[in-house]
């Protein structure tokens, strides 16, 4: 779970890029601080590159006051196209692939593989306010346990100029829903 040099260069050129192209994402934050924070932290590279390979475009949006982290989250126009018709969790997973159909994963088991961490509700509604996001696609946030356990899930999505929350069984899956993770470094 190592970058190469030349791959660990190349990620930090596409994230530069990135934050620069969208600074009204990290109002009074500094690319250097970041890369410094960056190099001091390969695994995290690697997260990142993580989600930039599955479509998830990340970018700055903000830093932890208390810790001093700086908090990534997905800022791809449309959920991670490398991770659609997934469903929310193993368990809903499973439970499809008994019916003999199989979806290409699912968002709980993908996101701890990556290292990284689902949006929460108010993670999304925080993604919202710094543009337009999923306006043709949704996306799986992180459940609460009581409703995961009477076998739902929640995901989000953004029509109308409005941003909605909704629920779905566990198991469902489509081609227009994926999940968007945060990483913090």
């Amino acid at each position: 779970m190592k970058l190469s040099a030349k791959q660990r260069e190349e990620l930090l050129e596409v994230l530069q890029a990135r934050f620069e192209k969208n600074m009204q994402r990290h109002p009074g934050l500094e690319w250097p601080e970041v890369r410094a924070r960056l190099e001091a932290n390969p695994e995290k590279l690697w997260s990142l590159n993580e989600m930039e390979r599955t479509g998830g475009e990340p970018d700055v949006v903000g830093r932890d006051k208390t810790t001093g982290e700086y908090i990534f989250y997905d800022c791809s126009p449309e959920s991670p196209e490398g991770r659609r018709n997934t469903c929310y969790d193993r368990e809903g997973q499973a439970a499809r692939e008994k019916k003999g159909v199989h979806p290409a994963g699912n968002a709980v088991d993908m996101a701890a593989d990556m290292g990284i961490e689902l949006l929460t509700e108010a993670e999304y509604r925080a993604l919202q306010k710094l543009g337009e996001f999923d306006l043709k696609t949704s996306s799986w946030v992180k459940t609460p346990e009581d409703i995961r356990k009477r076998g739902g899930a929640l995901f989000c999505d953004r029509r109308y100029g409005q941003v909605f929350v909704y629920h779905n069984s566990a198991p469902s899956f489509y081609s227009s829903r994926g999940f968007r993770g945060s990483l913090r470094v």
